[in-house]
């Protein structure tokens, strides 16, 4: 069974499984569905407690020997495995055997560091898969974000516009743990029921942190004022201007090498996969290229070389105003615009 980790409260209100295993890219969302199992546990008898931690080193027999062993005194247990890395071979093998014998009486709880998709295709993460229950912790985008607050703050009996969501989300993007103090924080100050506006702007601390590959996203969505607000914040977060320029020219590379294809006769699907697009930019690149021609994205490429010029020294301006424009230009705003 796979969950993301809303549904496990839910899951966990009606059953409990003999395995949990934790991953995922979102470190707030995993230990929170760690606390929620072992609270779970703890409700259902599960009063002892083992933590094994995989370092250099360790001994995978341990595993076993600990689930196979109760103690005098308990009849239910909570055993936990944190694998910050890779398991290895060993411990591949180790994991597979585990799931294959669960010990009786006893939940295990294994958190994994990020898995991509080629770890979720070994054999060892299959095993745990089909013997317990997968809860992953995907990120929350800035798209996923307002569904999620407004999650949140009905949890503690308040509601919000979209206005003010859309405020909240501008002022925590990227940075999910403040998000979580900042609803945390409006159930101190204000009362249950609506919010006014007002009063959670002049409450919400700006605390947005930005990832550089957030950005081309956000390009090709035509986002000018978030792709403005999030070249401002990655300067204000000391971010190398030569990683920016990157992440702008592949999305004017990625842009007119598609649009090359399409107008070839390829779908827009068959030219990702062939330039090797995935996920996110793939599905925003239909759009994208009804907005961008051929002609603006080649001006882009040639606005990257100026700004990798200025960059190097070799050309007179502003690096991130060059940036700026850059961005504004890829998005399908007028670079002479300073958005907000």
């Amino acid at each position: 069974m796979n969950l993301d980790p809303e549904q496990l409260p839910r899951h966990l209100g009606r059953q409990l499984a003999p395995l949990y295993v934790v991953f995922g890219d979102e470190p707030l969302l995993i230990l929170e569905a760690a606390d929620r199992v072992r609270a779970a546990a703890a409700r259902q008898g599960h009063t002892e407690r083992e933590l094994l931690m995989v370092e250099s080193g360790f001994e995978w027999r341990r595993l076993w020997a600990t689930g196979a062993s109760l103690s005098l005194f308990a009849t239910r247990r909570l055993v936990e495995l944190r694998i910050p890395g890779s398991p290895g071979v060993e411990g591949g093998e180790a994991l597979i055997t585990y799931a294959a014998d669960l010990p009786p009486d006893t939940v295990t709880l294994i958190s994994l560091a990020k898995i991509d998709r080629r770890g979720r295709e070994t054999r060892w993460f299959k095993a745990l898969d089909e013997a317990g229950v997968v809860i992953q912790a995907e990120r929350v985008t800035a798209d996923r974000l307002p569904r999620w607050l407004a999650g949140r703050l009905e949890q503690q009996g308040q509601q919000a516009d979209t206005a003010t969501l859309a405020f909240i989300t501008a002022r925590v993007e990227g940075n999910l743990l403040a998000a979580h103090q900042e609803v945390q924080k409006l159930a101190l100050l204000f009362p249950e029921g609506p919010l006014d506006f007002q009063a959670v702007r002049n409450a919400v601390l700006d605390v947005a942190r930005y990832d550089v590959f957030d950005l081309g996203p956000a390009v090709l969505a035509g986002d000018a004022v978030r792709v403005s607000r999030m070249l401002d914040g990655l300067q204000a977060e000391g971010v190398g201007p030569p990683l920016v320029l990157w992440a702008l020219a592949e999305e004017a590379r990625a842009l007119l090498a598609v649009g090359r294809a399409t107008r070839g006769g390829k779908s827009v699907q068959q030219a990702c996969r062939e330039l090797r697009v995935w996920g996110e930019r793939q599905n925003l690149l239909p759009q994208a290229l009804k907005r961008i021609d051929a002609a603006t994205a080649r001006r882009a490429l040639a606005q990257a070389v100026r700004t990798d010029r200025v960059a190097k020294g070799v050309a007179r301006g502003d690096v991130w105003d060059e940036l700026k424009g850059l961005g504004l230009l890829l998005a399908g705003a007028d670079p002479g615009v300073r958005t907000p």
